[in-house]
Order: structure tokens, then C-alpha cells, then sequence
């Protein structure tokens, strides 16, 4: 699938949905792979909370901003880790205990939220690659389970990254009319609202059981002409 999403524009939304503040600075509308956007971890609880013992609150979430496109922590340079992340803007959830740019996030419990408005894939169906925006039909943002990384280079380098996970859509109902023909088809893993805590603190052992296909009655497709 297609790792280009369209960014939450609205500052309102973060806080309302996402239960984060906003971000800083304005995002830019398009992301695509090792472009800047933003996702959602599990804070780490401050140090009075944890000298409070059994009794305090429980960790926050905090809004991080990072580039899509995962960069693997054994990655020798920072050259390399700018060719490698154009392709590991997407995990696949079937294979990620499996695959050695994935497997130490995932087992590490390094799970995040992506918040989007839309993602685009290419509509082939005419046999001309027509974009098309992915969007909920009732217009709230989307919450993409993604998995993030933190990467230390030799010199100091600091590169916070992240990437989308998903599953198998060959058979749903929507989305198996994009993406290439003959290839397999594949769709972001979008996690209910109700969801967001559990997934931020699973343990990774439990994480496959939020690997699943979003309703597809739930989610409209629009052509789009010109992407802004």
C-alpha cells in the first residue's frame, strides 16, 4: 500500500480525539515517506509520579514529531538510514517478529498512533493510476497503529522515525479495488477510538490481537485531481 496520508490540519482535534496538545508548528498537508509528521506514544511518567508509588496516575501520551520512514536502530550511518527509510514507511503486521527492521520496535513495545485525515492509493481499474483519498464517511480523523524508533548515530545524529502497519485487504470490501493489479492488496491498520490506550500499553505479545481490517462500510473513497 501507499504510505501517503494526508496530516490532522486541525489543532482542535488532537486534544478533542487524540487526547494530546497540538503540534507546535503547522504540519504540511501531504506526508509521504521521509517527509516530517508527527505520531503518538506512551509517555514516559515523570519522576515525582513514580516516587508516588502504586497510587499515582498512570503514564500520559505525548504527541512526537518524526519522519515517515523507520530507521532501524543497527543502521550504520546516517546515508544509509536515509536510503532505507523510503522502504520502511510501511510494516507488514503478518511478519514484523520476523523482520530485522521491524522486530526490535515491535518486541521492544514501541507502538504509536498516527493521526491522519485520509490516505491515498492509486484506483487502476481504468487501467490508468487514478489517486483516490481514503477517508471515514462520517469525516473524524483516523488513528493508524504505526511502530517508532529511535536512532542514534555514531556523531551524535538523533533520527526519530516511525511507520504504518498493516494487514491483508484482498477480500475488503473497498479496498481490494486499489493498488496495483495482480499484487496483493493492503490497508493501514485504523484503530477505534476506544482502542487507543490499550494499544499504546499492550504488551507486544497481546499487539497481533489489534491487526485487523477496518470496516469497509465505514470508509468512503473520492478521485482526487490534484492533491493540495
Amino acid at each position: 500500500m501507499s504510505a501517503h496520508y494526508e496530516s490532522v490540519q486541525s489543532a482542535v482535534l488532537y486534544p478533542d480525539v487524540f487526547r494530546v496538545a497540538a503540534p507546535a508548528a503547522p504540519l504540511e498537508r501531504q506526508v509521504w515517506p521521509r517527509k516530517p509528521g508527527v505520531f503518538i506514544r506512551r509517555a514516559e511518567p515523570p519522576p515525582e509520579a513514580a516516587e508516588a508509588g502504586a497510587g499515582a496516575a498512570p503514564p500520559l501520551h505525548e504527541l512526537v514529531a518524526g519522519q515517515l520512514g523507520l530507521v532501524p536502530r543497527w543502521v550504520k550511518s546516517a546515508s544509509d538510514a536515509k536510503l532505507r527509510s523510503t522502504k520502511l514507511d510501511v510494516a507488514r503486521s503478518e511478519i514484523v517478529t520476523t523482520s530485522n527492521n521491524f522486530r526490535e520496535a515491535w518486541l521492544g513495545g514501541q507502538f504509536c498512533i498516527v493521526p491522519m485525515m485520509a490516505f491515498f492509493e492509486d484506483d487502476w481499474r481504468s487501467g490508468k493510476a487514478l489517486p483516490t483519498r481514503i477517508a471515514r464517511v462520517d469525516g473524524q480523523p483516523m488513528g493508524v497503529a504505526g511502530l517508532w524508533e529511535r536512532w542514534v548515530g555514531a556523531e551524535g545524529d538523533v533520527i526519530v522515525s516511525y511507520a504504518l502497519l498493516t494487514v491483508n485487504a484482498n477480500s475488503h470490501a473497498l479496498m481490494h479495488r486499489y493498488q496495483q493489479p495482480g499484487s496483493e492488496k493492503r490497508m493501514p491498520v485504523i484503530l477505534n477510538e476506544g482502542a487507543f490506550d490499550a494499544w499504546l500499553g499492550v504488551r507486544p505479545e497481546k499487539a497481533r490481537e489489534f491487526m485487523r481490517a477496518y470496516p469497509a462500510n465505514a470508509l468512503t473513497a473520492n478521485p482526487v485531481e490534484k492533491l493540495r
